[in-house]
């Protein structure tokens, strides 16, 4: 019944190297890869800000964050060098960047442990650096941020995703999650962030 659901048209660009990779179009091996390479390029420029910022959100500092976008879009190349284009393009950016930020997040924390073992937590004052960077925020925002990094885990990358612009289904197949999960986290989320602004008025 699930399948009744539209396909999500494709973009100029997808369009393009969705010919390009078809193997009738195929006008030769170099300059296929060529071409390849720069449609891999426009792509990058296209949505590199937002799966940077995604990574980010999930937990990554930036030079690691940058480290998985690259990956991600080198596996894009080699995804479509391989003959494979994927009709949610978008979607699959998404998932890719996600599963490497995971994997990196993970890698990060192991050897943060092994670290903390070392070190004083004297060293590390309760959250005093982030009460200072938070004093540049007016109360509303800093509200509203505690109340996104209160959220669960997953409830978090719902919630980042959709400010991405990606529709419900494909925040699903991202996270690998029902479409009702996806609604009900979302529905919580924002239910939280209306309740917050509005204390934030009565007590302004």
């Amino acid at each position: 019944m699930e399948n009744t659901q539209k396909p999500i048209p494709l973009t100029s660009e997808e369009e393009e190297f969705v010919l390009l990779v078809s193997p009738a179009s195929r006008m030769g091996q170099q300059r296929a890869h060529s071409e390849l390479e720069s449609i891999v390029i426009r792509l990058f420029d296209q949505f590199q800000g937002r799966v940077l910022r995604y990574v980010m959100a999930c937990g990554l500092p930036l030079h690691d964050a940058e480290d998985v976008v690259q990956e991600t879009f080198l596996s894009l190349f080699r995804h479509l060098e391989l003959g494979r284009p994927s009709s949610n393009l978008n979607g699959w950016l998404f998932r890719v960047a996600h599963n490497m930020a995971l994997k990196r997040r993970a890698a990060i924390q192991a050897m943060d442990r092994k670290r903390v073992d070392q070190e004083s937590l004297s060293e590390h004052p309760c959250g005093a650096a982030n009460a200072e960077e938070k004093f540049s925020f007016n109360q509303t925002k800093q509200r509203l941020r505690a109340v996104v990094e209160a959220l669960p885990e997953q409830d978090q990358r719902c919630l980042y995703l959709r400010a991405e612009g990606l529709k419900y289904r494909q925040i699903a197949d991202v996270l690998g999650i029902s479409l009702g999960s996806v609604s009900l986290s979302l529905s919580r989320s924002f239910a939280r962030i209306i309740r917050a602004t509005e204390r934030g008025s009565h007590e302004g």
